[in-house]
């Protein structure tokens, strides 16, 4: 399935679109929201493991809601060494099927699926990561590489 473009600025206001990746491949991971618990796990992972998805040929960007200013706040409190993407309209994550109606304490609301895709160097979608355990994530990927 071909992978659907985006446009998205990241936390310093440059331009990201899916083609300017073509002959690399490209996992584009969503999460809820900057700088809360699983979030931030999550991004650390990618962090700490950013060189070896690298040496496979795997460019990484984290997708959320959240704004530019506050993207960048949480690359810098974390030491993220990898791009955050701004989706503040959600026409993205709707694109992606990750814009959906959630459920707390009885009250509904609509919020981003943590998901994951895995793009391959033509920009087809080669594996969709559904009901993604944030501690377990980037190893479950490593392993996909394999």
């Amino acid at each position: 399935m071909k992978a659907p473009n985006f446009n998205l600025l990241d936390q310093d206001g440059k331009m990201h679109n899916l083609s300017d990746y073509k002959g690399k491949k490209v996992l584009l991971y969503f999460y809820p929201k900057d700088m809360t618990s699983g979030c931030t796990v999550e991004a650390q992972s990618f962090r700490d493991n950013l060189d070896e998805l690298k040496s496979r040929g795997v460019v990484v960007f984290g997708v959320s809601k959240d704004d530019v200013k506050s993207h960048k706040k949480f690359c810098e409190k974390e030491s993220l060494n990898f791009d955050l993407l701004s989706d503040e309209s959600t026409e993205v994550c709707m694109a992606y099927g990750v814009w959906v109606e959630k459920s707390m304490y009885g009250k509904k609301y609509m919020g981003i699926q943590r998901e994951s895709f895995l793009i391959d160097e033509n920009g087809e979608i080669i594996k969709h990561y559904e009901k993604v355990k944030p501690e377990e994530h980037v190893a479950e990927i490593l392993a996909d590489l394999n």
